[in-house]
């Protein structure tokens, strides 16, 4: 797999359907990973899920770097480990050193399984001098009915 520095650049509009495609194909695996987990609506209004949005800021000297070693890891998680609803990493348009990643996991014990796994390891052992600040938010979830039905939604389209 070529890291993203290694890819040769393309129009906007190329990278924009680029991401709008691996958006996609990213929440696919991410609907077939909450299906699989049999996380209901009942388990979620339950507030056993945990939710959280990580807050990071990366160095720009290692951005690119950063990255493409997030994107494996948050694949591998999604697709290895049924507890893992979801890893969505984002990066803020107009600073691109500041990421956001929402994260789902079936409940807590996912996540503290999901701290242990190899891939997660590697990404904290490789990326841990390039991350400048870090901030982990829980969240609760207001309406865990709409959380279904978004990845019903999803998953028909």
């Amino acid at each position: 797999m070529t890291s993203l520095k290694d890819r040769p650049m393309q129009s906007r509009k190329t990278r924009g359907h680029l991401v709008s495609n691996l958006i996609r194909k990213f929440f696919a695996v991410v609907i077939t990973a909450f299906l699989l987990t049999g996380v209901t609506v009942a388990h979620a209004q339950g507030q056993q899920m945990m939710v959280r949005i990580s807050e990071i800021e990366v160095d720009a000297q290692y951005l690119e770097q950063y990255k493409a070693i997030l994107e494996d890891e948050a694949e591998a998680s999604v697709r290895l480990e049924p507890g893992v609803v979801a890893i969505f990493p984002m990066y803020q348009r107009e600073r691109d050193t500041e990421f956001r990643i929402l994260e789902m996991y079936a409940n807590r014990e996912a996540y503290e399984a999901h701290l242990k796994t190899p891939h997660f390891q590697k990404y904290k052992a490789e990326t841990l001098h390039m991350v400048k600040s870090l901030k982990l938010v829980d969240m609760h979830s207001l309406d865990a009915k709409t959380m279904t039905r978004m990845f019903k939604k999803m998953k028909s389209h």
